[in-house]
């Protein structure tokens, strides 16, 4: 049990180190060396877990992508109204983004340039099918305007990112009437 245990902690060592050095660094910038030294293990214990740096990267994303569209999903059920849905979906996002900011970062980064590979990017892009499914339900109930998902989510959820990004920063300090403010902001940008 000891063995699983410290197995157990080694992976979420170099799963928090990957998040912190890709978020500070960049992916091409840290090296396997840096993650095995921040998470005090060998190099050669990541490829007992990872058959590579991308395979490191692609499956912290999933693991982020996954934690992140769970706390997402949390309080929704699908026989909400498309705007309550939406409401509570979309308070849950900026919730997390503002409250986990590393692991946030982390996915903007992912989701904003190319170190992840396309396979694990569509396998991400699956976690947010409740989502997906409620705009898709909006649109067909006439509520949500009929653009593609990508125009839907640039409006609506990327801008989370751009506050998190200010707040971190200590350019912008988001309080709730901002988060009230900024959810009406998305929800016009979509509404019919």
């Amino acid at each position: 049990m000891a063995k699983l245990q410290k197995s157990i902690e080694k992976k979420n060592n170099l799963v928090q180190a990957t998040i912190e050095l890709v978020n500070n660094n960049g992916f091409h910038a840290t090296p396997i060396s840096k993650i095995a030294k921040m998470a005090n293990v060998s190099p050669a214990t990541i490829y007992l877990y990872f058959e590579s740096k991308q395979d490191l990267v692609n499956k912290v994303y999933l693991e982020v992508k996954e934690a992140f569209t769970a706390y997402a999903f949390a309080t929704y059920t699908e026989d909400m109204s498309v705007v309550e849905g939406f409401e509570i979906i979309w308070k849950r996002i900026a919730n997390f983004k503002l409250k986990e900011c590393k692991q946030a970062l982390f996915l903007a980064q992912c989701d904003n340039t190319p170190i992840i590979d396309e396979a694990s990017r569509e396998e991400g892009i699956k976690h947010l099918q409740p989502l997906l499914d409620l705009w898709e339900r909006g649109q067909d109930k006439g509520i949500i305007k009929p653009v593609s998902n990508y125009l839907l989510y640039a409006y609506t959820i990327s801008p989370l990112a751009f506050l998190m990004l200010t707040q971190q920063r200590g350019q912008f300090k988001i309080e709730e009437k901002h988060i009230e403010q900024a959810y009406q902001a998305a929800w016009d940008s979509i509404k019919l």
